[in-house]
């Protein structure tokens, strides 16, 4: 019992570790760490719902903001993905809801996902995020046979938490239809502007609705405009959202370049 004991104070000090180094993530290295030490108390405790959850969006963050070697960054998506698909189907209500469920396998996952309850939403959330950015560098084909999964994960999600994310299902579905063949752009805008009017202070709205949106259509005008005025924002002005506005900023040089 002594053992668990300390094992189990192990497993709390690299969470706290762990989040201490993910609330510094503006620096790279902390974010590294921050991947290893949760990564760490994940292989200890891995039916923690949260504890994968947060996994998952370092794994996101490292691929989005920090790796700039194209297969290792849609590795690290699809990795992320993953983690996020395990902790929905290993949460106690979504086990209870497969169990109930008579349809053959494929059908039931979306069945069940379509009927999950409010405390899987960050789990649903960071595996199509992931699962969405693994797929813009795959062959359309890739795109289509998971257009499915995703639309009813995320639809799942606007339905029980819109906001959440500040805004992410709005910003998700504004960035998945400029890429599925077939569906109309002013679709697309729809989305890109519900996200910037529920939360203009997220700057990661923006940036999506320049690179998706504008750039799809062609507005070179509208995309630098964009772009030009996110650089010019005081990062200060909103500290909650600090770390991911300062990436953010970053990606919005890059993408003027």
């Amino acid at each position: 019992y002594a053992g668990d004991k300390s094992s189990d104070e192990n497993v709390d000090f690299l969470i706290e570790k762990g989040k201490l180094l993910w609330e510094q993530r503006t620096n790279v290295e902390a974010l590294k760490e921050a991947d290893h030490f949760i990564s760490l108390a994940s292989n200890k405790r891995p039916l923690d719902f949260n504890l994968s959850i947060l996994h998952s969006k370092i794994k996101f963050n490292i691929a989005k903001n920090i790796e700039i070697d194209p297969k290792l960054k849609d590795s690290l998506f699809l990795v992320g993905a993953k983690i996020s698909r395990k902790a929905v189907l290993n949460h106690e209500k979504i086990l209870l809801l497969l169990n109930e469920s008579f349809l053959d396998s494929s059908s039931k996952v979306l069945d069940v996902i379509n009927n999950s309850p409010k405390e899987v939403v960050p789990g649903l959330f960071w595996w199509a995020e992931n699962l969405a950015h693994y797929l813009v560098e795959q062959p359309v084909i890739e795109r289509l046979n998971n257009r499915e999964l995703l639309e009813v994960l995320m639809n799942r999600v606007l339905a029980l938490d819109p906001g959440f994310n500040y805004s992410g299902p709005y910003r998700f579905f504004g960035q998945l239809y400029t890429r599925i063949p077939g569906i109309e752009l002013s679709q697309s805008e729809i989305y890109f502007k519900q996200s910037i009017d529920s939360n203009p202070e997220y700057l990661f709205n923006w940036i999506s609705y320049a690179e998706y949106y504008h750039q799809k259509n062609g507005n070179r005008e509208q995309y630098n405009k964009i772009l030009k005025e996110i650089l010019g924002r005081d990062i200060n002005q909103y500290p909650e959202i600090m770390n991911d506005n300062y990436f953010s900023k970053i990606y919005a040089r890059k993408l003027l370049e």
